[in-house]
């Protein structure tokens, strides 16, 4: 019997699907496990990769080829990819992530049949730069032994879970499968982990084993915090958290939605515009909590309108000039 289904999702991922194959290939267990590979689509020679080693793994590696793009940044093939699997876990796995560690399945499962109690496994994994544009660093800060619900919801977006790190219970995830409004968010780690960590802690294992690569064509690039479209998005994410959790942690959710407030005071789509960003800094004031000097700056940028700040710079200016008059 099948004990782990690996399951990965691939879009565009001819430079480096062969590389996460070959390091999950590469995995030592006491046990079998399988690959499932589903592609969403893809333009490039993807498609060309996963039928070559599918043909050199016949009894390891299935395929799923969707014909047309699933789309919400590849989350509805990562679900065909989960209602696939056969094994009594689930890892997932992006397609141009790859592991570090032989072990990695290994110890998972081992914590995970160990601790009953357990939704989840994770470790921790270096994020790397395709372009070199930054330099590495790593997913997890918290190192602790294991992670609850409040440590997911935070005053501040915070991942300490990579992707290629996950593993969970593919039945447990089955019978609780993701609310939807989560297929509204671009993003499906982070409400997928919330509702893991909502049934139960999530365990670590601080070791790096695998490898998050950030490149151009990948869905961490479409994060784009210049963007409404984006901001907006997080915005009903995590409001849709709020209301699903009976606003138990709603002054925490309150402060983080401020923040997209006011990324949206500077994104490209409302640069000119008095009305909208009137409405977000207002948002942003009542639920923020700013420092008063960040107060004074939104309250003198956008609440007072323009026409209104130029009259009140001439008065301003005029009355310096007539007591500089007056005391010279």
């Amino acid at each position: 019997m099948v004990k782990v289904s690996v399951c990965v999702v691939t879009y565009n991922h001819e430079k480096f699907v062969a590389q996460a194959l070959d390091s999950i290939l590469m995995q030592q267990t006491t046990f079998p496990f399988e690959i499932i590979v589903g592609d969403d689509c893809s333009k490039d020679n993807t498609v060309g990769v996963l039928k070559e080693y599918q043909s050199r793994f016949p009894d390891k590696i299935r395929l799923i080829l969707h014909d047309q793009n699933l789309g919400l940044n590849g989350k509805y093939n990562a679900l065909s990819t989960f209602a696939a699997a056969k094994g009594e876990y689930t890892a997932q796995f992006d397609g141009d992530d790859y592991l570090l560690s032989p072990h990695k399945l290994q110890k998972q499962v081992e914590m995970l049949d160990a601790n009953p109690h357990y939704a989840a496994s994770y470790h921790n994994a270096r994020v790397i730069f395709d372009d070199n544009s930054a330099p590495p660093y790593l997913v997890n800060t918290l190192k602790k032994p294991e992670i609850y619900l409040e440590d997911l919801i935070q005053e501040e977006e915070l991942c300490y879970i990579a992707t290629s790190s996950l593993m969970f219970r593919t039945k447990d995830f089955a019978a609780n499968p993701d609310p939807e409004w989560t297929n509204l968010s671009t993003s499906g780690d982070i409400p997928r982990n919330i509702m893991l960590a909502s049934r139960g802690p999530i365990g670590y294992i601080d070791e790096v084993m695998s490898v998050y690569r950030k490149n151009r064509g990948g869905a961490s690039f479409v994060d784009n915090h210049e963007s409404a479209d984006f901001l907006f998005n997080r915005i009903q994410l995590y409001s849709n958290i709020n209301r699903q959790f009976a606003y138990k942690y709603d002054n925490t959710l309150r402060k983080l939605l401020a923040t997209y407030y006011y990324k949206l005071l500077f994104s490209k789509q409302f640069k000119d515009t008095y009305w909208p960003r009137l409405k977000f800094a207002v948002r942003y004031l009542s639920w923020g909590q700013p420092s008063e000097a960040r107060r004074k700056e939104v309250i003198r940028d956008f609440v007072v309108p323009t026409a209104l700040m130029r009259v009140y710079s001439f008065f301003a200016l005029t009355l310096y000039k007539i007591k500089a008059k007056t005391l010279g």
